[in-house]
């Protein structure tokens, strides 16, 4: 039975990371019940701040502008460093510099997911981006995060050289406000049943649960 997993979410939300490192955990449950079953994954862009610059704009100012200083960051962050080291991830927040707008990545990963890649670019980024504080608006460091997740370096500059792709995300993003999606990460499965947040692993297989019982009970 084939089964789809759309998962709405913006490179720079660390619950979208989070929620990563959750279906994953999900996945390995699940494979364990229905060997016989592989989902498949898609990830779908959703810009937290459509607003930025495409140079973005330094990350001290951001956390200013949103929530009143680095001071408060820190409290308001603190849950999701607990969350983070739940589900194996440090989260680096001081080594990032730049708060970037997401367009470029969001096509890179697009890009990416039309070449059988795209798991491994969303893995590059999340890491390159919360663990090591890249600069997710500069095209050359997009690049050499193509070249980490298995793809031609040279062949995906050329590609963020270009406007390629970028209405189609930004049509896509318009698109899931649309349907209701007001924060990420938000799961959708086999288009039947939708689950927002990072939800711990045993949640999302109870969903993906019941999404397969309604696609099981739905005539072909």
């Amino acid at each position: 039975m084939a089964f789809q997993i759309d998962v709405i979410s913006d490179v720079v939300c660390p619950w979208c990371f989070i929620g990563k490192r959750n279906l994953e955990r999900a996945l390995e449950t699940w494979r364990a019940k229905h060997p016989d079953e592989s989902p498949t994954v898609r990830w779908h862009p959703f810009q937290l701040n459509p607003q930025l610059p495409a140079s973005g704009v330094p990350r001290k100012q951001y956390l200013e502008n949103k929530f009143g200083g680095p001071e408060r960051a820190k409290e308001i962050y603190a849950r999701v460093t607990t969350a983070g080291k739940r589900a194996g991830i440090e989260f680096a927040f001081d080594a990032i510099q730049v708060q970037p707008n997401t367009v470029d990545a969001h096509r890179l990963m697009h890009y990416a997911g039309e070449r059988g890649k795209q798991d491994e670019m969303a893995e590059a980024i999340f890491r390159r981006y919360f663990l090591e504080g890249a600069d997710l608006s500069d095209k050359q460091t997009l690049a050499d995060i193509a070249q980490q997740a298995g793809m031609d370096r040279d062949e995906a500059a050329a590609y963020l050289a270009s406007d390629a792709d970028r209405e189609l995300i930004e049509e896509q993003d318009r698109r899931a406000r649309a349907i209701g999606v007001e924060g990420v990460p938000f799961f959708i499965f086999n288009q039947r049943l939708a689950l927002s947040g990072a939800q711990p692993p045993e949640v999302i297989v109870e969903a993906m649960e019941k999404a397969r019982e309604e696609l099981a009970a739905t005539p072909q």
